[in-house]
Protein backbone atom coordinates (compact mmCIF):
# COMPACT_ATOMS: atom_id res chain seq x y z
CA UNK A 1 0.00 0.00 0.00
CA UNK A 2 2.34 2.31 -1.39
CA UNK A 3 1.43 5.98 -1.65
CA UNK A 4 4.83 7.64 -2.14
CA UNK A 5 3.96 7.62 -6.12
CA UNK A 6 2.22 11.04 -5.13
CA UNK A 7 5.22 12.52 -5.23
CA UNK A 8 7.73 10.62 -7.97
CA UNK A 9 6.10 10.42 -11.17
CA UNK A 10 6.16 13.15 -13.35
CA UNK A 11 3.57 15.70 -12.40
CA UNK A 12 1.52 15.79 -16.21
CA UNK A 13 0.77 11.91 -16.43
CA UNK A 14 0.03 11.95 -12.86
CA UNK A 15 -2.31 14.38 -12.32
CA UNK A 16 -3.90 12.43 -15.65
CA UNK A 17 -4.72 9.75 -14.20
CA UNK A 18 -5.64 11.23 -10.99
CA UNK A 19 -7.91 13.47 -12.67
CA UNK A 20 -9.23 11.35 -15.48
CA UNK A 21 -11.54 9.19 -13.32
CA UNK A 22 -12.34 12.20 -11.60
CA UNK A 23 -13.36 13.58 -14.95
CA UNK A 24 -15.09 10.61 -16.23
CA UNK A 25 -17.27 10.34 -12.96
CA UNK A 26 -18.22 14.43 -13.11
CA UNK A 27 -19.09 14.07 -16.90
CA UNK A 28 -21.42 10.85 -15.97
CA UNK A 29 -23.31 12.83 -12.53
CA UNK A 30 -23.25 16.11 -15.23
CA UNK A 31 -25.26 13.50 -17.50
CA UNK A 32 -27.36 12.38 -14.39
CA UNK A 33 -28.35 16.28 -14.15
CA UNK A 34 -29.58 16.70 -17.39
CA UNK A 35 -31.33 13.31 -17.55
CA UNK A 36 -33.44 13.85 -14.33
CA UNK A 37 -34.07 17.47 -15.79
CA UNK A 38 -35.08 16.52 -18.75
CA UNK A 39 -37.96 13.40 -16.96
CA UNK A 40 -39.05 16.51 -14.80
CA UNK A 41 -39.24 19.06 -17.52
CA UNK A 42 -41.46 15.89 -19.38
CA UNK A 43 -44.16 16.64 -16.38
CA UNK A 44 -44.54 20.10 -16.70
CA UNK A 45 -42.93 23.78 -16.76
CA UNK A 46 -44.41 24.17 -13.08
CA UNK A 47 -42.21 20.68 -12.07
CA UNK A 48 -39.11 22.01 -13.84
CA UNK A 49 -39.60 25.73 -12.31
CA UNK A 50 -39.97 23.81 -8.86
CA UNK A 51 -36.85 21.82 -9.30
CA UNK A 52 -34.94 25.07 -10.24
CA UNK A 53 -36.17 26.49 -7.08
CA UNK A 54 -35.01 23.62 -4.67
CA UNK A 55 -31.72 23.60 -6.55
CA UNK A 56 -30.11 26.26 -4.19
CA UNK A 57 -30.84 24.64 -0.85
CA UNK A 58 -30.51 21.11 -2.39
CA UNK A 59 -27.31 22.64 -3.57
CA UNK A 60 -26.65 23.71 0.04
CA UNK A 61 -26.94 20.88 1.67
CA UNK A 62 -24.45 18.88 -0.60
CA UNK A 63 -21.95 22.06 -0.32
CA UNK A 64 -21.49 21.40 3.07
CA UNK A 65 -21.22 17.40 2.68
CA UNK A 66 -18.86 17.99 0.25
CA UNK A 67 -17.12 20.94 1.77
CA UNK A 68 -16.07 19.11 5.10
CA UNK A 69 -15.31 15.85 3.02
CA UNK A 70 -12.47 18.64 1.48
CA UNK A 71 -11.36 18.98 4.70
CA UNK A 72 -11.21 15.70 5.34
CA UNK A 73 -9.37 14.86 1.94
CA UNK A 74 -6.99 17.44 2.43
CA UNK A 75 -5.96 16.45 6.12
CA UNK A 76 -5.26 12.68 5.17
CA UNK A 77 -3.02 13.58 2.44
CA UNK A 78 -1.27 16.15 3.78
CA UNK A 79 -0.79 13.54 6.98
CA UNK A 80 0.63 10.43 4.63
CA UNK A 81 2.84 13.39 2.75
CA UNK A 82 4.34 13.82 6.20
CA UNK A 83 4.63 10.06 6.74
CA UNK A 84 1.66 10.27 9.56
CA UNK A 85 -0.84 7.49 8.79
CA UNK A 86 -1.86 6.80 12.32
CA UNK A 87 -3.34 11.12 12.20
CA UNK A 88 -4.70 10.50 9.32
CA UNK A 89 -6.91 7.52 10.13
CA UNK A 90 -7.95 9.28 13.29
CA UNK A 91 -8.83 12.46 10.77
CA UNK A 92 -10.55 9.22 8.69
CA UNK A 93 -12.53 8.33 11.81
CA UNK A 94 -13.65 11.42 12.71
CA UNK A 95 -14.37 12.74 9.91
CA UNK A 96 -16.94 9.77 9.10
CA UNK A 97 -18.81 10.89 12.38
CA UNK A 98 -19.10 14.64 11.89
CA UNK A 99 -20.54 14.30 8.93
CA UNK A 100 -23.38 11.48 9.94
CA UNK A 101 -24.17 14.27 12.21
CA UNK A 102 -24.28 16.94 9.73
CA UNK A 103 -26.64 14.90 8.18
CA UNK A 104 -29.20 14.52 10.68
CA UNK A 105 -28.73 18.48 11.14
CA UNK A 106 -29.38 19.07 7.43
CA UNK A 107 -32.62 16.50 7.03
CA UNK A 108 -34.47 18.41 9.97
CA UNK A 109 -33.47 21.74 9.10
CA UNK A 110 -33.78 21.09 5.41
CA UNK A 111 -37.62 20.12 5.48
CA UNK A 112 -38.85 22.91 7.96
CA UNK A 113 -37.39 25.76 5.88
CA UNK A 114 -38.43 24.91 2.68
CA UNK A 115 -42.38 26.00 2.46
CA UNK A 116 -41.43 29.67 3.02
CA UNK A 117 -38.28 29.31 1.18
CA UNK A 118 -40.01 28.41 -2.14
CA UNK A 119 -43.12 31.30 -1.33
CA UNK A 120 -40.11 33.32 -1.13
CA UNK A 121 -39.94 33.56 -4.88
CA UNK A 122 -43.56 32.49 -6.16
CA UNK A 123 -46.86 32.68 -5.26
CA UNK A 124 -48.12 29.79 -7.71
CA UNK A 125 -49.58 26.89 -5.12
CA UNK A 126 -48.99 24.38 -7.38
CA UNK A 127 -45.00 25.29 -7.79
CA UNK A 128 -44.98 25.49 -4.05
CA UNK A 129 -46.86 22.31 -3.65
CA UNK A 130 -44.01 20.23 -6.09
CA UNK A 131 -41.67 21.62 -4.63
CA UNK A 132 -42.40 20.80 -1.22
CA UNK A 133 -43.00 16.90 -1.95
CA UNK A 134 -39.37 16.94 -4.04
CA UNK A 135 -37.36 18.11 -1.48
CA UNK A 136 -38.53 16.45 1.58
CA UNK A 137 -37.88 13.28 0.29
CA UNK A 138 -34.54 14.00 -1.15
CA UNK A 139 -33.58 15.71 2.52
CA UNK A 140 -34.96 12.38 4.21
CA UNK A 141 -31.44 11.39 2.46
CA UNK A 142 -29.60 13.75 3.59
CA UNK A 143 -27.71 11.51 6.27
CA UNK A 144 -27.12 8.82 3.76
CA UNK A 145 -25.56 11.74 1.32
CA UNK A 146 -23.03 13.28 3.53
CA UNK A 147 -21.95 9.66 4.53
CA UNK A 148 -21.70 8.95 1.05
CA UNK A 149 -19.77 11.77 0.27
CA UNK A 150 -17.17 11.54 2.69
CA UNK A 151 -15.95 8.21 2.19
CA UNK A 152 -16.06 9.61 -1.39
CA UNK A 153 -13.18 12.36 -0.06
CA UNK A 154 -11.83 9.61 1.92
CA UNK A 155 -10.68 7.48 -0.85
CA UNK A 156 -9.91 10.35 -2.47
CA UNK A 157 -7.40 11.63 -0.02
CA UNK A 158 -5.66 8.62 -0.61
CA UNK A 159 -5.21 8.90 -4.10
CA UNK A 160 -7.68 6.01 -4.71
CA UNK A 161 -9.20 8.15 -7.50
CA UNK A 162 -10.74 4.71 -9.80
CA UNK A 163 -12.66 3.40 -6.63
CA UNK A 164 -14.39 6.93 -6.61
CA UNK A 165 -15.44 7.25 -10.05
CA UNK A 166 -16.70 4.00 -9.56
CA UNK A 167 -18.62 4.48 -6.57
CA UNK A 168 -20.01 7.69 -8.60
CA UNK A 169 -21.12 5.66 -11.93
CA UNK A 170 -22.94 3.23 -9.89
CA UNK A 171 -24.95 5.70 -7.93
CA UNK A 172 -25.37 8.08 -11.01
CA UNK A 173 -26.38 4.90 -13.64
CA UNK A 174 -28.86 3.90 -10.88
CA UNK A 175 -30.45 7.08 -10.78
CA UNK A 176 -30.81 7.96 -14.56
CA UNK A 177 -32.59 3.78 -14.57
CA UNK A 178 -35.03 4.79 -11.91
CA UNK A 179 -35.79 7.99 -13.07
CA UNK A 180 -38.26 7.28 -16.03
CA UNK A 181 -39.76 3.75 -14.07
CA UNK A 182 -40.36 6.07 -10.62
CA UNK A 183 -41.57 9.60 -12.80
CA UNK A 184 -43.63 7.54 -15.54
CA UNK A 185 -44.49 4.08 -14.08
CA UNK A 186 -42.67 2.13 -16.18
CA UNK A 187 -43.90 -1.90 -15.49
CA UNK A 188 -44.63 -3.01 -12.20
CA UNK A 189 -43.54 1.20 -10.85
CA UNK A 190 -46.07 3.53 -10.18
CA UNK A 191 -46.35 6.57 -11.69
CA UNK A 192 -44.86 9.11 -8.89
CA UNK A 193 -44.33 11.84 -10.76
CA UNK A 194 -41.68 14.48 -9.40
CA UNK A 195 -41.69 12.58 -6.32
CA UNK A 196 -40.27 9.32 -7.99
CA UNK A 197 -37.14 11.93 -9.06
CA UNK A 198 -36.36 12.34 -5.53
CA UNK A 199 -36.72 8.61 -4.54
CA UNK A 200 -34.30 7.75 -7.91
CA UNK A 201 -32.16 10.86 -6.24
CA UNK A 202 -32.19 8.87 -2.96
CA UNK A 203 -31.77 5.27 -4.18
CA UNK A 204 -28.99 6.39 -5.76
CA UNK A 205 -27.31 7.42 -3.01
CA UNK A 206 -27.79 4.25 -1.07
CA UNK A 207 -26.30 1.93 -3.95
CA UNK A 208 -23.39 4.85 -3.81
CA UNK A 209 -22.48 4.38 -0.67
CA UNK A 210 -22.88 0.64 -0.39
CA UNK A 211 -20.35 0.21 -3.17
CA UNK A 212 -17.51 1.94 -0.82
CA UNK A 213 -18.67 -0.10 2.22
CA UNK A 214 -18.10 -3.29 0.21
CA UNK A 215 -14.92 -1.62 -1.36
CA UNK A 216 -13.14 -0.92 2.16
CA UNK A 217 -13.93 -4.04 3.84
CA UNK A 218 -12.15 -6.30 0.39
CA UNK A 219 -9.89 -3.59 -0.45
CA UNK A 220 -7.88 -2.18 2.92
CA UNK A 221 -6.83 1.46 2.65
CA UNK A 222 -3.21 2.84 3.56
CA UNK A 223 -5.00 4.09 6.68
CA UNK A 224 -7.89 2.61 9.38
CA UNK A 225 -11.22 3.67 10.11
CA UNK A 226 -11.60 2.22 13.67
CA UNK A 227 -13.52 2.40 16.55
CA UNK A 228 -10.46 3.06 19.08
CA UNK A 229 -10.07 6.25 17.19
CA UNK A 230 -13.19 8.01 18.63
CA UNK A 231 -11.79 9.79 21.74
CA UNK A 232 -12.62 13.38 21.62
CA UNK A 233 -9.78 15.49 19.65
CA UNK A 234 -10.77 18.62 19.80
CA UNK A 235 -7.17 19.88 17.58
CA UNK A 236 -7.94 17.12 14.98
CA UNK A 237 -11.72 18.29 15.08
CA UNK A 238 -10.23 21.94 14.68
CA UNK A 239 -7.68 20.89 11.42
CA UNK A 240 -11.42 19.19 9.60
CA UNK A 241 -13.31 22.44 10.06
CA UNK A 242 -10.38 24.98 9.11
CA UNK A 243 -10.72 23.39 5.69
CA UNK A 244 -14.14 21.98 5.89
CA UNK A 245 -16.33 25.30 6.49
CA UNK A 246 -14.39 27.29 4.52
CA UNK A 247 -15.03 24.57 1.67
CA UNK A 248 -18.78 24.21 2.87
CA UNK A 249 -19.11 28.06 2.66
CA UNK A 250 -17.04 27.98 -1.50
CA UNK A 251 -19.82 25.40 -2.33
CA UNK A 252 -22.91 26.96 -0.78
CA UNK A 253 -21.86 30.74 -1.96
CA UNK A 254 -23.11 29.51 -5.22
CA UNK A 255 -26.81 28.78 -4.04
CA UNK A 256 -26.63 32.31 -1.95
CA UNK A 257 -26.29 33.74 -5.89
CA UNK A 258 -28.30 31.94 -7.60
CA UNK A 259 -31.43 32.63 -4.66
CA UNK A 260 -30.67 36.11 -4.79
CA UNK A 261 -30.66 36.30 -8.86
CA UNK A 262 -33.44 34.33 -9.37
CA UNK A 263 -35.27 37.38 -7.08
CA UNK A 264 -33.93 39.86 -9.34
CA UNK A 265 -34.47 37.92 -12.36
CA UNK A 266 -38.53 37.11 -11.54
CA UNK A 267 -38.79 40.55 -11.23
CA UNK A 268 -38.32 40.66 -15.13
CA UNK A 269 -39.94 37.93 -16.01
CA UNK A 270 -41.15 33.83 -14.94
CA UNK A 271 -38.99 32.74 -17.59
CA UNK A 272 -35.88 34.32 -17.18
CA UNK A 273 -35.61 31.75 -13.66
CA UNK A 274 -36.53 29.05 -15.81
CA UNK A 275 -33.27 29.53 -17.65
CA UNK A 276 -31.13 30.59 -14.73
CA UNK A 277 -31.96 27.12 -13.96
CA UNK A 278 -31.40 25.43 -17.28
CA UNK A 279 -28.25 27.56 -17.88
CA UNK A 280 -27.05 26.20 -14.41
CA UNK A 281 -28.00 22.85 -15.43
CA UNK A 282 -26.47 22.69 -18.47
CA UNK A 283 -23.22 24.68 -16.98
CA UNK A 284 -22.69 20.88 -14.84
CA UNK A 285 -21.22 19.82 -17.64
CA UNK A 286 -18.46 22.17 -17.74
CA UNK A 287 -17.12 23.22 -14.41
CA UNK A 288 -18.00 19.27 -13.14
CA UNK A 289 -15.28 18.04 -15.31
CA UNK A 290 -13.22 20.72 -14.47
CA UNK A 291 -13.81 20.22 -10.93
CA UNK A 292 -13.00 17.08 -11.76
CA UNK A 293 -9.39 17.55 -12.56
CA UNK A 294 -9.20 20.12 -9.04
CA UNK A 295 -10.04 17.04 -6.95
CA UNK A 296 -7.41 14.87 -8.86
CA UNK A 297 -4.96 17.68 -7.82
CA UNK A 298 -5.72 18.19 -4.45
CA UNK A 299 -4.53 15.20 -2.67
CA UNK A 300 -1.63 15.14 -4.64
CA UNK A 301 -0.77 18.65 -4.20
CA UNK A 302 -1.51 17.84 -0.49
CA UNK A 303 0.79 15.51 -0.38
CA UNK A 304 3.95 17.22 -2.06
CA UNK A 305 3.38 20.04 0.20
CA UNK A 306 3.33 17.81 3.34
CA UNK A 307 6.33 15.72 1.90
CA UNK A 308 8.37 19.85 1.82
CA UNK A 309 8.46 19.76 -2.22
CA UNK A 310 7.44 22.61 -2.77
CA UNK A 311 8.96 23.12 -6.38
CA UNK A 312 6.49 19.79 -7.21
CA UNK A 313 3.90 22.42 -5.65
CA UNK A 314 4.23 25.27 -7.90
CA UNK A 315 4.12 22.55 -11.33
CA UNK A 316 1.12 20.60 -10.29
CA UNK A 317 -0.78 24.27 -9.75
CA UNK A 318 0.56 25.32 -13.35
CA UNK A 319 -0.63 22.05 -14.86
CA UNK A 320 -4.04 22.48 -13.51
CA UNK A 321 -4.58 25.50 -14.53
CA UNK A 322 -4.07 24.57 -18.75
CA UNK A 323 -5.88 21.34 -17.97
CA UNK A 324 -9.23 23.68 -16.50
CA UNK A 325 -8.19 26.18 -19.42
CA UNK A 326 -8.61 23.57 -22.01
CA UNK A 327 -12.03 22.37 -20.67
CA UNK A 328 -13.32 25.87 -20.07
CA UNK A 329 -12.53 26.70 -23.74
CA UNK A 330 -14.36 23.82 -25.27
CA UNK A 331 -17.71 24.84 -23.35
CA UNK A 332 -17.22 28.53 -24.49
CA UNK A 333 -17.23 26.85 -28.06
CA UNK A 334 -20.14 25.16 -27.26
CA UNK A 335 -22.44 27.74 -26.06
CA UNK A 336 -21.45 30.07 -28.64
CA UNK A 337 -22.41 27.84 -32.02
CA UNK A 338 -25.36 26.18 -30.65
CA UNK A 339 -26.96 27.56 -27.76
CA UNK A 340 -30.54 27.45 -29.03
CA UNK A 341 -30.17 23.13 -29.40
CA UNK A 342 -28.58 23.39 -25.62
CA UNK A 343 -31.78 25.37 -24.47
CA UNK A 344 -34.39 23.15 -26.75
CA UNK A 345 -33.15 20.39 -24.40
CA UNK A 346 -35.56 21.66 -21.71
CA UNK A 347 -38.20 23.64 -22.95
CA UNK A 348 -40.03 23.89 -25.97
CA UNK A 349 -41.21 27.64 -25.47
CA UNK A 350 -40.01 29.40 -28.40
CA UNK A 351 -39.74 32.88 -26.19
CA UNK A 352 -37.71 30.70 -23.26
CA UNK A 353 -35.15 29.22 -26.07
CA UNK A 354 -34.67 33.05 -27.83
CA UNK A 355 -33.76 34.72 -24.30
CA UNK A 356 -31.65 31.66 -23.34
CA UNK A 357 -29.74 31.62 -26.56
CA UNK A 358 -28.46 35.43 -25.71
CA UNK A 359 -28.26 34.29 -21.75
CA UNK A 360 -25.80 31.46 -22.82
CA UNK A 361 -23.46 33.54 -25.22
CA UNK A 362 -23.15 36.44 -23.13
CA UNK A 363 -22.48 34.10 -19.71
CA UNK A 364 -19.86 31.83 -21.58
CA UNK A 365 -17.48 35.48 -22.17
CA UNK A 366 -16.58 34.50 -18.48
CA UNK A 367 -15.24 30.69 -19.09
CA UNK A 368 -12.21 30.41 -19.83
CA UNK A 369 -10.84 33.12 -17.31
CA UNK A 370 -12.77 31.46 -14.68
CA UNK A 371 -10.40 28.75 -15.09
CA UNK A 372 -7.87 30.79 -12.89
CA UNK A 373 -10.27 30.90 -9.57
CA UNK A 374 -11.49 27.16 -10.26
CA UNK A 375 -7.86 26.43 -9.96
CA UNK A 376 -7.01 28.77 -7.27
CA UNK A 377 -9.51 27.64 -4.85
CA UNK A 378 -9.06 23.81 -5.16
CA UNK A 379 -5.22 24.02 -5.02
CA UNK A 380 -5.44 26.30 -1.54
CA UNK A 381 -8.06 23.76 0.40
CA UNK A 382 -5.56 20.79 -0.61
CA UNK A 383 -2.98 23.02 1.28
CA UNK A 384 -5.08 23.46 4.02
CA UNK A 385 -5.66 26.98 3.12
CA UNK A 386 -9.24 27.14 3.64
CA UNK A 387 -9.62 30.69 4.42
CA UNK A 388 -7.37 32.22 1.59
CA UNK A 389 -9.82 30.01 -0.78
CA UNK A 390 -12.86 31.61 1.01
CA UNK A 391 -11.84 34.78 -0.22
CA UNK A 392 -11.54 33.73 -3.75
CA UNK A 393 -14.61 32.38 -3.81
CA UNK A 394 -16.43 35.58 -2.25
CA UNK A 395 -15.42 37.43 -4.96
CA UNK A 396 -16.62 35.45 -7.08
CA UNK A 397 -19.78 34.69 -5.70
CA UNK A 398 -20.88 37.18 -3.50
CA UNK A 399 -18.81 40.61 -3.52
CA UNK A 400 -18.26 41.00 -6.89
CA UNK A 401 -21.30 39.49 -9.21
CA UNK A 402 -23.90 40.26 -6.68
CA UNK A 403 -23.45 44.38 -6.94
CA UNK A 404 -22.74 44.27 -10.80
CA UNK A 405 -26.24 42.14 -10.97
CA UNK A 406 -27.98 44.57 -9.16
CA UNK A 407 -26.87 47.64 -10.62
CA UNK A 408 -26.99 46.34 -14.11
CA UNK A 409 -30.85 44.80 -14.17
CA UNK A 410 -31.70 48.07 -13.22
CA UNK A 411 -30.27 49.17 -16.22
CA UNK A 412 -30.88 46.75 -19.03
CA UNK A 413 -33.20 44.28 -17.36
CA UNK A 414 -32.25 40.54 -17.42
CA UNK A 415 -29.63 41.16 -20.08
CA UNK A 416 -27.41 42.93 -17.50
CA UNK A 417 -27.41 40.06 -15.15
CA UNK A 418 -25.87 37.71 -17.56
CA UNK A 419 -23.14 40.51 -18.10
CA UNK A 420 -22.18 40.28 -14.22
CA UNK A 421 -21.24 37.03 -14.70
CA UNK A 422 -18.37 37.20 -17.08
CA UNK A 423 -17.62 40.66 -15.53
CA UNK A 424 -17.32 39.20 -11.87
CA UNK A 425 -15.16 36.38 -13.02
CA UNK A 426 -12.36 39.04 -14.60
CA UNK A 427 -12.34 40.68 -11.43
CA UNK A 428 -12.25 37.37 -9.55
CA UNK A 429 -8.80 36.08 -11.93
CA UNK A 430 -7.13 38.76 -11.14
CA UNK A 431 -7.50 38.80 -7.41
CA UNK A 432 -6.82 34.84 -7.34
CA UNK A 433 -3.50 35.44 -9.01
CA UNK A 434 -3.03 37.71 -6.20
CA UNK A 435 -3.49 35.55 -3.72
CA UNK A 436 -2.09 32.73 -4.99
CA UNK A 437 1.19 34.26 -5.77
CA UNK A 438 1.27 35.30 -1.78
CA UNK A 439 0.00 32.07 -0.97
CA UNK A 440 1.65 29.54 -3.25
CA UNK A 441 4.74 31.59 -4.89
CA UNK A 442 3.47 30.71 -8.35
Amino acid sequence: MNDTFMKERPVFPLILSMALPMVISMLVNSLYNIVDSFFVAKISEDAMTALSLVFPVQNFANAIAIGFGIGISSLIAICLGAGNRETAGKAATHGLILAALHGVILTVGCILIMPGFLALFTSDTNVISLGIHYSTIVFLFATVNTINLAYEKIFQGVGKMKVTMAGLMVGCVSNIILDPLLIFGIGPFPALGIEGAAIATGLGQVFNLLFYLIVYKIRPLQITISWKYLHPDRALAAKLYSVGIPGALNLALPSVLVSALNGLLASCSPIYVVILGIYYKLQTFLYLPASGIVQGMRPVIGYNYGAGEHKRVKKIYYVTLCMSGVIMLIGTIICLTVPGQLMGMFTTNPSTIQAGKTALRIICAGFLVSSVSVTACGALEGLGKGTASLVVSLCRYLLLILPAAFILCRIFGAVGVWHAFWIAEALTAGISFLISKKSIGI
